[in-house]
């Protein structure tokens, strides 16, 4: 609730202040434009640079890793072998 009149408290001067100081608004407008741009041009100049770069000098990327394939027929030794691994297990909780 505090934040909400706080809010309103500050939205109200601000309304007021650049009612009262508009001139000076848009002088320190005037001055923050081209700084804005200067810095919003160096920063997209340096973005392509980086992108240009990563293009050229691309590692090739290593394929993601793939267990071996087993055969049919081993897995299916496996699995009776767990099977039977699970049955020695019941017969030993008895």
């Amino acid at each position: 609730m505090t934040a909400l009149v706080g809010g309103l408290v500050a939205l109200a001067l601000g309304l007021i202040g650049l009612g009262m100081w508009f001139g000076d608004f848009l002088t320190l407008l005037k001055g923050a434009i081209p700084l804005i741009l200067l810095l919003g041009g160096a920063l997209a100049v340096y973005l392509g640079f980086e992108e240009t770069k990563d293009k050229f000098f691309k590692k090739p990327e290593t394929p993601a890793y793939e267990p071996p394939k087993m055969a049919e027929a081993e897995v299916e030794k496996y699995k009776a072998e767990v099977d039977r691994l699970k049955s020695e297990i019941e017969e030993l909780k008895k």
